[in-house]
């Protein structure tokens, strides 16, 4: 992300700030969220200077208002106005996913599981999950080979709900591995069942 927004400088900074000239900055929320990713936005400012000094106030996870200062950095000030927009970027991103999750999660109510999708930003999945469970849902599988996920085209290529789950069953290749099944109709959720199916979405 650094390489892809800084290339082999930053023109504006480094014809305007001395070299050796310090600076700090606050990260100031603008409205109310559920914060993420602050030790990935420290960590864009250390990959341009390992000595920055950063101090959050708020840990992932936690609720935050409009005009909190979450936290505060200092260090050298190319590398804090060089790093500021990939460092924003993240923080920004993931409280989004963690706001967003906690809105559901609240709504819930404690009365159904919120799961995640691998619906993610290609090359974020990692952090985005983090985000998800920041703002307190679940992560449901972080890929393709964490469980069977048996969907409309699975079942029609197949043959059936009960073949389906069958072959995934053959398949198996650790019994951590459910077998879930994501029903179309109210018979397909009685076939999955029978069939045996870990889950049922």
């Amino acid at each position: 992300a650094l390489l892809e927004d800084i290339g082999p400088g930053d023109i504006t900074t480094e014809a305007i700030v001395p070299e050796e000239q310090r600076g700090r900055g606050a990260f100031l929320v603008k409205e109310p969220c559920v914060i993420a990713g602050l030790d990935i936005a420290f960590e864009a400012f250390r990959q341009l200077d390992p000595d920055i000094v950063a101090k959050a106030f708020k840990r992932d996870g936690e609720r935050c208002a409009a005009n909190d200062i979450v936290a505060r950095v200092a260090g050298n000030a190319h590398a804090l106005l060089a790093g500021e927009r990939v460092a924003l970027n993240f923080l920004q991103r993931l409280s989004g996913i963690a706001t967003r999750a906690r809105q559901f999660v609240d709504t819930a109510g404690g009365r159904i599981t919120v799961l995640d999708t691998r619906k993610t930003t290609p090359n974020l999945r990692a952090l985005e999950k983090y985000a998800v469970e920041a703002g307190g849902a679940t992560n449901h599988r972080m890929g393709l080979l964490d469980a069977f996920l048996i969907k409309d085209n699975h079942v029609r290529a197949a043959g059936g709900v009960k073949a389906a789950v069958d072959l995934a069953r053959r398949h198996r290749r650790t019994s951590s591995q459910i077998i879930e099944v994501e029903a179309q109709s109210l018979q397909q959720v009685d076939e999955a069942l029978e069939a045996g199916a870990d889950i049922v979405l």
